[in-house]
């Protein structure tokens, strides 16, 4: 799928894309294809709360606005380039890739999350006549100046496997020689939830009570080689039990990139995770509260 989004819009005959998946789904992909298309055309995602043909769908107008957004400008800076990046278009609202959540299945139940902002603007109205708009443009990195697309990535990096009782750093290709990403250069990242606030039958340092989380370090060591782990810690400050602390630093030490984010502060609820204050070495601060978008950045 990357690969064929990144052929069609490097051709040059198109002004730019929408990508249509099933509400669950589609935050996820648009943020994946902000990070991984080197593209200057706007990409936007759209999805339906409602079946079509329903009485009240919302797909049908969902498309029209993403066809509106396209072709309004309000995206291009002044050289015609892309200044917002993937952003995806539900019920009137433009939402930047990173930023937007599905927290309600019904139509208007997609919302801002991970931080401040997240809506960056409007789709026109008929009445009262009003144009598209954007109310600011995000600062960071995306599609053409990504540090992640498919063109800034090398061929090749170096993962981990384990070697009787060693682990060792292999090599693995990434991209063909066409420049096209491979299956095996998806990392298989973890997610790892902390679901309680008192652990009193955990000793300290103790990595033995994470049975799913030391199994799953050594399934990435045998199987593989480019894998990463999310722990999901308590909100706002990512706080973890200590047996799932000691767990995760366990694959830090084995290789594997681990990163440590706080979790929603209520389920159903945008998600505003801070950053953990304080992270052990070799473990990536994370600082967006939703862990499926944070394993993305992995």
């Amino acid at each position: 799928m990357t690969n064929a989004v990144q052929q069609a819009l490097a051709s040059g005959q198109y002004g730019g894309a929408i990508w249509l998946e099933g509400s669950p789904n589609v935050e996820e992909t648009i943020y994946w294809l902000n990070l991984l298309i080197d593209t200057t055309v706007p990409i936007v995602g759209n999805a339906s709360q409602q079946p079509h043909g329903a009485a009240g769908n919302d797909g049908d107008q969902n498309i029209i606005d993403a066809v509106e957004y396209i072709v309004s400008r309000v995206w291009a800076d002044e050289t015609g380039r892309d200044r917002v990046g993937a952003v995806a278009i539900q019920n009137k609202q433009i939402f930047a890739a990173r930023e937007v959540q599905k927290a309600d299945a019904r139509p208007g139940g997609y919302t801002a999350t991970g931080g401040h902002g997240g809506i960056v603007g409007r789709i026109s109205e008929e009445f009262p006549a009003t144009p598209t708009v954007l109310t600011f443009v995000p600062a960071r990195r995306h599609t053409s100046s990504s540090a992640v697309n498919l063109r800034q990535l090398p061929s090749a990096v170096t993962g981990v496997r384990r070697e009787g009782e060693r682990i060792v750093p292999v090599p693995v290709h990434i991209k063909d020689a066409q420049g096209d990403l491979l299956p095996r250069a998806i990392p298989k990242v973890t997610i790892a939830k902390e679901a309680y606030q008192y652990a009193g039958d955990a000793a300290a340092d103790d990595p033995t009570g994470e049975v799913d989380i030391l199994a799953r370090i050594e399934n990435n060591l045998r199987q593989a080689p480019l894998a990463g782990f999310v722990g999901e810690g308590l909100a706002p400050y990512g706080v973890m039990s200590v047996d799932m602390d000691a767990a995760l630093r366990r694959a830090v030490f084995s290789g594997i990139t681990t990163v440590a984010d706080g979790v929603p502060d209520e389920m159903r609820q945008p998600a505003r995770g801070r950053r953990p204050r304080q992270s052990h070495p070799g473990r990536v601060r994370g600082d967006h509260g939703q862990a499926g978008r944070v394993s993305g950045g992995l």
